[in-house]
């Protein structure tokens, strides 16, 4: 037996029949012949690490635009934490780990730069409109590796594309990891919101906090031991309690945090400037990369220009505008 093979005998032996196997995945778009030494998980969860889009993700905004510190999240560390709270919550249910973390990893890989405002300003410009999870698909699909894609399995990719509304994952898998990203950015932002003194500690609803916990790592880990407590013969739920305060804290968030003018002041801006970048390669499509002048005779420039917009970091999209828009002579 190859390394691969034992590895599927103890996936067999070892996980729940609620779990996916690596030896009964339903296979990639197009065939390839096995590893001998990795699961067919464990070569997407390393085809998506090793990408340059995975890489890009360090340089996009989570939520807060351009702030001033080192220690807010960027779209790469959100992914981070959300990889680590769904393997926690997929080995603690002998859920395959691989799959969950290859969903977890390469959830994201299509989210514009500039966070959400990104993601809006391209909705609203581009034809057939836009979402940063449909974009991930077509990352991994078709963009990534000179045009080739990643050629991934079905059930990743069945998670990238389910892992925010809509349908639910088909896999248990990537409804842990669907949960886990809410888990993630809820915490998270929280921690960011009271750094940029949009929040302090004292505005958060004092119920929820007494049942979640009141430090950010009390209520990641009710959250993870309540749903690993609750979830049982492939249905993953909170208790109703926990749940309810989730719930609260979620509709907390949105209100005090996602639509505060102070966190949000910047977004306009940030829309502005896709939106004149957009109208900017329509009209200038032979700037563009030579990867994306291939997918205007496939597809047509404006996807093109949307695959190229929705692929710049945040930094590099700011420069651009500056090198196209901002006289040189105002730059001195």
């Amino acid at each position: 037996m190859t390394i691969r093979e034992q590895t599927e005998e103890i996936e067999r032996s070892v996980l729940s029949p609620f779990a996916e196997l690596s030896s009964q995945s339903r296979g990639r778009q197009k065939p390839e012949e096995q590893c001998p030494m990795r699961t067919v998980y464990q070569r997407d969860r390393d085809r998506v690490i090793h990408c340059k889009s995975f890489r890009r993700l360090k340089y996009k905004t989570q939520v807060f635009l351009a702030p001033e510190g080192d220690h807010y999240r960027t779209r790469l560390t959100h992914t981070l934490e959300v990889s680590q709270i769904a393997r926690t919550i997929a080995r603690a249910l002998r859920l395959n780990e691989d799959l969950t973390e290859a969903i977890a990893l390469a959830h994201d890989i299509g989210h514009t730069p500039f966070g959400h405002a990104g993601e809006r300003a391209l909705n609203a410009i581009c034809p057939g409109g836009f979402t940063h999870y449909m974009q991930s698909l077509r990352v991994v699909d078709r963009l990534e590796n000179d045009g080739h894609g990643l050629n991934l399995t079905w059930e990743v990719r069945d998670g990238i594309k389910n892992h925010t509304t809509g349908e639910q994952p088909a896999t248990y898998e990537g409804k842990v990891v669907r949960l886990a990203d809410r888990i993630a950015y809820i915490n998270h932002d929280i921690d960011d919101a009271i750094r940029g003194g949009v929040l302090t500690q004292d505005d958060l609803p004092w119920d929820v906090l007494y049942t979640l916990g009141r430090t950010h790592s009390q209520r990641i880990n009710t959250l993870i031991t309540d749903t690993v407590e609750n979830s049982a013969d492939g249905e993953l739920k909170m208790s109703p309690e926990v749940k309810l305060a989730f719930d609260k804290l979620h509709a907390f968030m949105f209100e005090s945090v996602y639509t505060n003018p102070i966190a949000k002041g910047e977004e306009g801006r940030a829309q502005n400037l896709v939106e004149r970048l957009y109208e900017y390669f329509c009209r200038h499509s032979e700037s563009l990369h030579e990867e994306y002048k291939g997918i205007i005779e496939t597809d047509s420039v404006e996807i093109a220009v949307c695959d190229y917009i929705a692929g710049m970091t945040d930094r590099f999209a700011v420069q651009l505008y500056s090198d196209l828009f901002i006289p040189q002579t105002w730059k001195k």
